[in-house]
């Protein structure tokens, strides 16, 4: 039998969780130090997945099946298709970034006080998030993917609310209190999701008769699978109800503001980067895979939901005066992009709204982490509370500049390949959609730019006076993620080579095709 890739790529974080929190609580960098390898073992199991994929190979690779609970039609199935390699591969390079930036996050308040933070279970939770999102990436079996989306809820509560930002201009124990408020929301938020989600899988059950994706989608495309088109539109709407909560879109979004204001900057990104972008992949491999006519059926209305996700993301980005509610509410108008593309159902839309999801991951990861490093030297959030820090520290401003410019999606850096391609795919199908959703470019230009000049220039404020620049430890975080915005921003082909394909299979799922050019092309 061959070597079960996919598993072990999922199982290795698991076990390295299970491992890191068995430290004993003395040994924080052991602790430390574990977590970080293990990432770095399961980025390099993930490369293996990268190399052995063919884009051309087909469509689901290297699959693993076996029986689990046969009396109801569960398998434990898994296979990989260009998408979901892209984000495989993405959430296990951001990881060990993730762990380095947070070394020193889960240190003790106050030796020998009872705020006393267990370092070794910070990194086993970020570990166990980890197992839970590949496998979600993995999973074709509808249970186990759900048994996984949800399960991912619970590390994540405790990473919120357990492990929260210090920097907080109330006091600790105001602090304290909204890291609950912001965790309990976010728990409720997705809990919702995910039982209405359940009660969809039930459904698709009793209509389908098992839950394997392949057979059910298969079904669905020869004919032997009909559903009535009520009960299509109803099981449409559970599954994306719960993705839709968890990508975040208007107006399921409120809960992420929170969540990523009260977490620490590289549990922040852990949300934003990695977990949200489960909801936005399911709509590609669920959503428009297992219910094509009801894709169809609710496209306007979802572009619409996108659409206000778009400029209300971004609007309320402009007025934020903390700097991670600010990042949240890009993020917001971000996934309205990335929702956009898919269901603008054309090649270049879903190929754009793939290519975002990683090109958002990076972006989001360079800006917040760098953020997180300004904070942790100020002990404030406030954009208020800073001024000419650039002046004394050159290297973190720059940093912060380059990741902001990829967020406002400027030429020549990775995100603007993959907007650029929405906008495209979108006007060709839905022009007014289009035109006013370029206004969302605008806006983050505005808030980017008006960011970095309220922290980063002017007089230099008393209270940053002495602030040090980017540490050794820092540099070797943020480095590599600029590094990848500028070379996938010029060239981006490795990663749609890898994503098309799967495009174009989702695209033949619900039934379509790029509209023809209006003007034809001229025969040289």
């Amino acid at each position: 039998m061959s070597f079960p890739l996919l598993t072990a790529t999922a199982v290795l974080p698991a076990i390295g969780a299970v491992a890191t929190a068995a430290v004993p609580a003395a040994r924080r960098t052991a602790a430390k130090s574990l977590a970080l390898l293990v990432s770095l073992a399961t980025l390099a199991l993930a490369i293996t997945i990268l190399v052995r994929f063919d884009p051309d190979g087909g469509r689901y690779q290297l699959t693993e099946s076996h029986a689990w609970i046969a009396d109801f039609g569960v398998r434990y199935e898994l296979g990989v298709d260009g998408i979901a390699v892209a984000l495989i591969a993405l959430t296990a390079l951001l990881m060990p970034f993730i762990i380095l930036a947070g070394w020193h996050d889960a240190d003790p308040l106050e030796t020998g006080s009872k705020r006393w933070r267990p370092t070794q279970g910070f990194f086993a939770l970020i570990l166990g998030v980890e197992a839970m999102v590949i496998i979600s990436f993995e999973a074709t079996d509808v249970f186990l993917f759900y048994i996984f989306f949800e399960a991912m809820l619970i590390p994540m509560y405790f990473l919120i609310g357990g492990f929260g930002d210090r920097a907080h201009e109330h006091g600790e124990e105001a602090a304290s209190t909204q890291r609950s408020y912001a965790a309990v929301k976010f728990l409720l938020y997705n809990l919702v999701g995910g039982l209405i989600m359940l009660a969809a899988v039930i459904g698709l059950y009793v209509v389908a008769g098992n839950f394997s994706l392949q057979e059910i989608a298969q079904a669905r495309a020869n004919g032997s699978l009909h559903m009535a088109t009520n009960t299509e539109r109803w099981l449409f709407l559970g599954f994306f109800f719960a993705f839709a909560v968890k990508a975040p879109l208007w107006p399921l979004h409120t809960w992420l503001p929170n969540a990523m204001q009260e977490s620490t900057a590289p549990v922040a990104v852990l949300i934003t980067a990695v977990v949200d972008k489960v909801g936005t992949f399911a709509m590609l491999r669920f959503c428009l895979q297992l219910f094509p006519e009801a894709s169809k059926w609710a496209t306007p209305a979802i572009l619409v939901l996108a659409l206000i996700s778009i400029i209300y993301g971004a609007l309320l980005a402009v007025g934020q005066r903390d700097i991670k509610r600010l990042v949240a509410y890009a993020s917001i108008s971000h996934f309205g992009f990335i929702i956009l593309g898919i269901f603008a159902m054309t090649s270049q839309g879903q190929s754009g709204a793939t290519l975002y999801m990683v090109n958002h991951g990076i972006s989001t990861a360079a800006l917040m982490l760098v953020a997180g490093f300004l904070i942790s030297r100020r002990g404030s959030r406030l954009i208020a509370d800073y001024g000419g820090v650039q002046k004394v520290a050159p290297v973190l401003a720059g940093t912060f500049l380059i990741g902001g410019l990829a967020t406002l999606s400027l030429p020549g850096l990775a995100p603007f390949v993959s907007e650029f391609l929405v906008l495209v795919g979108t006007f060709t199908r839905y022009p007014a959609i289009g035109i006013i959703a370029t206004f969302g470019i605008v806006l983050a230009a505005l808030y980017t730019l008006v960011l970095y000049q309220r922290t980063m220039t002017g007089p230099v404020k008393q209270e940053v006076s002495a602030m040090p620049d980017l540490r050794a430890r820092e540099l070797v975080v943020v480095a590599p993620l600029i590094v990848l915005l500028i070379f996938l921003g010029v060239y981006p082909k490795p990663v749609t080579d890898i994503v098309n394909p799967a495009v174009k299979s989702t695209l033949s799922d619900v039934h379509k095709k790029d509209p023809k050019p209006e003007v034809e092309a001229v025969a040289k």
